[in-house]
């Protein structure tokens, strides 16, 4: 909502409500009703990316660096996963895992040496250096996230986190138990 008539106190039409309005007069034959949830979520996302990427670039981190280190973090002792399983904790492609990878170890927060179980595999791990950055990073990550969260009501918030989690859970499908969220 970007605000409110004071003598109504109806709300007044944001930017997707706009872009409704204008299909609505162009093409009447379709039902837009969905633009009003999807359209807020993508612009809602897109907002909550860049304030989130201000505290990574803090740290001299992108978005994909700071999920691989946290990813190494949440493994726990000894801090390391193989770069497939890296991959999936992060959702891309091995591709781009590997240059995520690469720019992390030129930067010291990272290592690569040979699996132990596997000598043809490889394990990534996170340094000294790269364990106190993630736990710096993540402290004012997880601050960041509250301060964002905080335009809501608690209440809000708790019936936000319900519905989404129940329609995730529908549109990722029986299958979604196996895949893994970043951070």
């Amino acid at each position: 909502m970007e605000g409110t008539d004071e003598d109504t106190r109806a709300p007044l039409p944001d930017h997707v409500a706009r872009i409704q309005a204008a299909w609505r007069r162009e093409r009447p034959d379709l039902d837009v009703a969905p633009q009003a949830v999807i359209g807020r979520l993508h612009r809602l996302a897109a907002l909550l990316t860049q304030e989130l990427c201000v505290v990574y670039r803090r740290y001299g981190l992108g978005e994909g660096e700071f999920d691989v280190l946290a990813a190494l973090r949440r493994a726990g002792e000894p801090f390391e996963r193989a770069p497939g399983e890296l991959a999936a904790h992060t959702m891309v492609t091995t591709g781009a895992m590997t240059k995520r990878i690469d720019r992390l170890e030129r930067a010291g927060l990272v290592t690569r040496r040979r699996a132990a179980d596997d000598g043809r595999g490889r394990v990534v791990a996170l340094t000294a250096a790269g364990r106190e950055l993630i736990d710096r990073a993540f402290t004012d990550h997880i601050h960041n996230e509250h301060r964002l969260l905080s335009a809501l009501h608690p209440e809000e918030a708790s019936a936000l986190e319900s519905l989404l989690a129940t329609w995730l859970a529908r549109v990722e499908g029986p299958a979604a138990s196996d895949r893994r969220i970043p951070h």
